[in-house]
């Protein structure tokens, strides 16, 4: 495993430091804490502040969502780790402008722990806090348990919406609303080809064959559903799309919201051609595609394969997704 790097331990610090360095007009370093970043932008007064943050390794998340429309700070962590109560509570402090901050993380157990001992020191001071956990990955458990399902590449609808409502004055408990039914109604399923690897091991973060495919693989190289032979791209999705359909029905007239979503090491043409199919899919079953989003949003490192999410829209919610945003690593005017 090949890597452009310095020293393995510095790995983060270093990504961070040109980050800053090739952005300062969207974002910057807090002195308080080095894995504390805010946007340069002035958010007005009285306004609803968007907290993200999560482990490295899933670039342009998290950093890359900090912008106009989107979020105003983010706390770093060590790759595929949560980050420490520490930056996330000085980032808290730091974009709150008197009408709280809304803490937006993925549903994995460091996460949780991390988000809600900062949501309770900022409490202390004063800092009205919500938390939305993002839990779309359905293949991390049945429907009748979902609160235990992983966020994946869902979680950037849940920015979306949730930036946008806060950029439009909704107050912190309708922004905080919003983000909980952006997640109600997004589903996400994702296949692994090859798997990635840490910088400090160099080892590969799970075993697959050379002719297999993993359905359902986490974010993290967590174990999917199953390995299956390796097959064309349009059967692919079908498997993918096929548990979203049953976990969230869909019928003719519904309007979504699509992301194909590269893992780190999947050509933009393959990703194209997967959404080809998922277009052809959609509109057999009468659903219009909305906004539709391909590419690298959500990544793990160097992993190959991808995912496929599907939000379903409704007035408000198309709304909101429509809304301008301008961050580094993504634009939408």
């Amino acid at each position: 495993m090949k890597k452009l790097i310095n020293n393995p331990k510095n790995v983060v610090e270093e990504m961070i430091d040109g980050y800053v360095k090739a952005h300062p007009n969207y974002i910057k370093r807090l002195e308080e804490h080095d894995r504390a970043l805010v946007s340069t932008k002035t958010k007005e007064d009285g306004k609803v502040a968007i907290l993200v943050g999560g482990g490295s390794g899933h670039e342009p998340a998290f950093m890359g969502y900090v912008g106009q429309g989107m979020a105003d700070g983010v706390a770093v962590g060590n790759i595929f780790a949560s980050p420490p109560p520490a930056p996330i509570l000085e980032v808290t402090k730091a974009i709150n402008k008197g009408a709280g901050v809304v803490y937006l993380y993925g549903n994995y157990a460091g996460d949780v722990m991390n988000f809600g001992m900062a949501a309770e020191l900022a409490e202390m001071e004063d800092i009205k806090v919500e938390m939305v956990l993002a839990s779309d990955d359905v293949a991390s458990a049945p429907k009748e348990e979902k609160e235990k399902r992983r966020g994946i590449a869902g979680e950037f609808f849940v920015y979306k919406m949730a930036g946008a409502a806060a950029e439009l004055g909704y107050k912190l408990e309708e922004v905080a609303n919003i983000a909980r039914r952006t997640n109600d109604v997004t589903r996400s399923m994702g296949v692994g080809l090859s798997p990635c690897s840490l910088p400090q091991t160099g080892e590969p973060s799970f075993e697959i064959g050379e002719d297999e495919m993993e359905i359902g693989l986490g974010h993290h190289g967590e174990p999917g559903i199953r390995k299956t032979k390796i097959d064309i791209a349009d059967n692919v999705a079908d498997q993918l799309l096929a548990p979203i359909f049953e976990d969230m029905p869909l019928t003719d007239g519904d309007e979504v919201a699509v992301l194909v979503n590269g893992l780190g090491s999947t050509p933009r043409m393959e990703l194209y051609i997967m959404f080809r199919r998922v277009e052809q899919v959609l509109k057999e079953k009468g659903i219009n595609i909305h906004r539709s989003y391909v590419g690298d949003y959500i990544t793990s490192l160097e992993m190959g394969g991808c995912s496929i999410t599907l939000t379903k829209l409704d007035d408000e919610m198309k709304k909101l997704i429509d809304h301008p945003v301008d961050c580094p690593m993504f634009v939408q005017r």
